[in-house]
């Protein structure tokens, strides 16, 4: 049992790292994309190739980490559920595709301007315009839609589990309902993803990963319903073995 905590608990430092290691990631990433994402006319410009390309190994790095911390978080959770935790690391790897199809779209752009003749400049602004469409609806989808659901499934079995604090898990049960029901109304066009409707809907899920994160790495999984009952077992199984050693000798 001593090694199952312990294992527990390099997992959870090794998913609170990821989580640290994703909003680090995703706040580089955006702030060095800001150039291309202006605009399609970026390809008509001077370019600011290498700062969008260090956005897209921020970008690369995100992705790692979001389905890292599904990876390293699945022996704890499935405990609880099987299925739940299944579907959350599913939904981790998603979300990391989804990522990693905006990032494409966006290196495209960097490429269409690099090699875009001057002749073909309208041609040119329409198919980056195109691309950054689609890593506008990859940005809609995953670290918002996909996120909110994933960030529901981790709370519901981490608020079953009672290893981390109820506050904290709190903020995710409300966060990703949240977050997603503003994607919702983006897809619907009610405001725009990055509107102060929008910023707001996803600070509880800023909340939430930060908290979880910091706790994970300084604290640690605190023991969950399902190993409490297997250490329990364990020591009625001691105990009736030495009743029977004692009645045998």
């Amino acid at each position: 049992m001593n090694a199952d905590r312990g294992a527990d608990r390099r997992n959870g430092i090794a998913a609170g790292v990821l989580f640290l290691v994703t909003e680090v990631a995703a706040i580089a990433g955006v702030a060095l994309y800001r150039p291309v994402l202006g605009g399609a006319d970026y390809v008509l410009g001077a370019g600011a190739d290498n700062r969008v390309l260090l956005g897209a190994l921020c970008e690369v790095v995100l992705a790692l980490a979001v389905a890292g911390t599904g990876v390293t978080l699945f022996p704890v959770l499935r405990r609880q559920h099987e299925g739940i935790a299944l579907g959350y690391v599913c939904a981790r790897l998603l979300e990391a595709v989804v990522i990693i199809l905006g990032l494409v779209a966006v290196l495209a752009v960097v490429t269409l301007r690099r090699d875009a003749a001057p002749s073909d400049a309208g041609a040119s602004v329409t198919a980056a315009r195109a691309l950054l469409a689609v890593h506008d609806w990859t940005f809609l989808l995953g670290p918002n839609l996909i996120l909110g659901v994933n960030t529901l499934l981790l709370a519901l079995l981490l608020h079953r589990a009672r290893v981390v604090p109820r506050t904290i898990t709190a903020l995710g049960l409300v966060g990703g309902p949240l977050i997603c029901a503003s994607a919702v109304a983006v897809w619907f066009g009610l405001y725009g993803q990055l509107s102060g409707p929008g910023a707001a809907a996803a600070l509880p899920v800023f909340a939430w990963e930060l908290s979880l994160a910091g706790w994970l790495v300084l604290r640690g999984f605190r023991g969950s319903r399902g190993s409490r009952a297997a250490d329990a077992d364990a020591d009625a199984v001691a105990r009736d073995s030495r009743a029977a050693d004692a009645v045998a000798h």
